[in-house]
């Protein structure tokens, strides 16, 4: 029998190729989920702490605020008139946020600090959870205004919850926390700033 010379005897390679195509959306999704991983958890993210990303709004006046109150709380709605002509906490929280709940006893704090009118966008919450939430751990805001769409904490450009912003008697939004507050937090950023307000000495 005669050998046929120009029969190639390579084995067949297209199966490799479909195996490896078939494994690429996998491999896509592998580096963009890990990605979206580092973004999400690594605190130090572009090296910068998230709570430290300025706000665009620090240096300008505060939105007009037109909030409806909470209704059973006992505080009014949260309106220009609630922070008119005080140096005013504005402080962004929602029942079902975690971290609101751990620098709640923070809050309280503050509210006996007589420097200062700490006021609330409860947002995108339901009434009775936010109720519940006052009523389990305090409520130490003298206005409080509902905000179930996030309209409000659009125009105030809230990244998420909780976040505060502490505003001049003349309106001016004079520092940003993104995040709870922590004692190291009240030390270093909220405290130096109400002092530099009130012209304190070394302020």
């Amino acid at each position: 029998m005669t050998e046929n010379i120009n029969e190639d005897t390579t084995p067949p390679r297209r199966g490799i190729g479909r195996f490896a195509f078939a494994l690429l959306p996998l491999a896509v999704f592998g580096i963009i989920a890990g990605t979206a991983g580092k973004m999400l958890y690594d605190q130090d993210f572009h090296g910068k702490d998230i709570a430290a990303i300025p706000s665009a709004l620090i240096g300008e006046k505060a939105p007009s605020l037109a909030l409806p109150p909470l209704e059973g709380a006992n505080v009014p709605a949260l309106t220009d008139e609630a922070i008119k002509g005080k140096l005013t906490l504005v402080n962004v929280f929602a029942s079902w946020c975690i971290p609101c709940r751990e620098e709640h006893p923070l809050l309280k704090q503050l509210a006996a600090d007589s420097r200062l009118n700490i006021v609330a966008i409860n947002y995108k919450d339901q009434p009775a959870n936010a109720l519940r939430f006052l009523e389990e751990l305090g409520n130490p805001f003298k206005a409080i205004g509902v905000d179930p769409k996030g309209a409000a904490a659009i125009d105030w450009g809230v990244y998420g919850v909780p976040e505060s912003y502490l505003v001049a008697p003349d309106g001016t939004i004079l520092y940003k926390r993104v995040g709870p507050f922590d004692a190291l937090s009240l030390k270093e950023g909220l405290y130096p700033a109400i002092d530099k307000v009130l012209g304190k000495p070394g302020s």
